[in-house]
């Protein structure tokens, strides 16, 4: 038996919207209609929604054997349920797995959104046959998974892997839980953005806030502007501090880089890669890679419906 002859559910749960679809292999073969996650006044009312569309799905694929659901925020994957969520108010403590269990009749295994995407690169993308990975998101925010030993790690709550909320300066801006010096903080897309703007006023130039974006950089930096490719540059020390300790502590044989910001390739991977070669110790640098995720906006969805076949069935499950 192998994953890819029976099909899953992969729900992706995001602060905006909530995607979700049918997976089989590699691919998801069908999409339900997205949801508006703050259309919804509690958490009652947006899990019935999720179940009404899982069983929609379902009316076109009975054979579904279990539903995965990544989160953004802090899940206690064996319980399943979600002590809170990221820029989504009122979930706290939500047995998320047995009220979506109850309203379809499926296996339902909850975890971190993060998690899940490092899931989908571990076992089908840019980490497949790796035992050792430490893969981020760059996007709003930071979100990260850990690979150890062929195994996810979770952690005592099954709360690690949080690399946004690692420390690059212990004096440096306050973070979202009262950490100061936070990656997230300096890699955010708001926070590069506002970044830039101040090193473009330095340099007696205006911008708008708006044309500060990484895509906008991207463009900028590749057409010659010498503050875009200096921002760039900035970034990849700033990420290299925390990917540096990562190494020191983990000794990951690949760090998988994918999000919004990770699409700038060579302007972001270039530098990182220079400045990790000459701050590592030889045997951390040895064998290490640095690669773009495989699995784009859909990796949500790929890694949460395969962690739930695979815990279902066992991790001797094949993909």
């Amino acid at each position: 038996m192998t994953a890819s002859t029976i099909p899953s559910i992969g729900i992706d749960f995001g602060g905006t919207s909530i995607k979700m679809g049918i997976v089989k292999g590699a691919e998801v073969i069908a999409h339900a209609p997205s949801i508006a996650t703050q259309e919804y006044g509690n958490p009652d009312q947006l899990i019935e929604a999720i179940a009404q569309f899982v069983n929609m799905l379902r009316l076109n694929h009975p054979e579904v054997q279990a539903i995965g659901m990544g989160m953004p925020g802090f899940v206690n994957f064996y319980q399943g349920t979600v002590y809170t969520l990221t820029n989504v108010p009122g979930w706290n403590n939500v047995p998320v797995k047995d009220m979506l269990q109850a309203a379809c009749g499926l296996p339902v295994y909850v975890e971190n959104d993060a998690n899940c995407m490092a899931y989908a690169e571990w076992k089908l993308g840019a980490g497949k046959g790796k035992r050792h990975l430490v893969c981020l998101t760059l996007g709003t925010g930071v979100g990260s998974g850990l690979i150890v030993n062929g195994e996810l790690l979770r952690g005592a709550t099954c709360s690690a892997g949080e690399l946004g909320q690692t420390s690059i300066d212990y004096r440096g801006r306050l973070g979202h839980y009262g950490n100061r010096g936070s990656l997230e903080d300096y890699v955010g897309n708001r926070e590069i953005a506002a970044d830039a703007r101040t090193l473009y006023a330095s340099h007696g130039i205006d911008k708008a806030i708006v044309d500060c974006n990484p895509i906008s950089l991207e463009r900028a930096a590749l057409a010659g502007d010498e503050v875009a490719e200096q921002v760039w540059r900035d970034l990849a020390v700033k990420l290299s501090c925390a990917l540096m300790n990562c190494c020191y502590l983990l000794n990951p044989e690949a760090i998988i880089i994918g999000g919004g910001v990770a699409k700038a390739r060579t302007l972001l991977f270039q530098p990182l890669q220079e400045i990790m070669k000459t701050q590592l110790a030889a045997p951390l640098v040895e064998y290490l890679e640095i690669l773009p995720a495989q699995f784009g906006t859909e990796a949500g969805i790929l890694g949460a419906a395969h962690l739930a076949l695979n815990t279902h069935f066992g991790e001797t499950f094949r993909a």
